[in-house]
């Protein structure tokens, strides 16, 4: 279906069915193969069923967590880019909202441990 019946069943306007698309929240067409989810010959983008439930699932979580499309797509980049996955962490450990992972709080441990381990030994 196209994009302005898309908006109509969802009860969202095409204008906002193209900002989520720009924002990776819609799933990437395929190729022309046969496949229903293609673009037209004259690049309209095509919306099947999956596109349908994605964009449903999408509100649904922006509405039950109060969030706008744009944090959504970023949630989605944490998860997906380990880099940035890890620098939001050392946001979140660095402003007390996340504890270290218990990995770093053993080797902190041990390291202390070596450390009193090196006094005691006899030069």
């Amino acid at each position: 279906m196209r994009i302005t019946e898309a908006a109509r069943r969802l009860g969202t306007s095409p204008r906002m069915l193209r900002y989520r698309e720009s924002l990776g929240l819609l799933p990437a067409t395929r190729e022309p193969s046969g496949a229903s989810r293609t673009p037209v010959a004259n690049g309209h983008r095509r919306f099947g069923d999956a596109e349908l439930r994605a964009v449903a699932l999408a509100l649904a979580l922006e509405k039950r967590y109060d969030v706008g499309p744009a944090e959504l797509a970023f949630g989605l980049r944490v998860l997906a880019e380990p880099e940035v996955q890890a620098r939001v962490r050392e946001l979140g450990e660095r402003i007390g909202r996340l504890s270290a992972p218990p990995a770093r709080a053993l080797d902190f441990e041990k390291e202390k441990a070596l450390r009193l381990l090196q006094r005691r030994r006899p030069t």
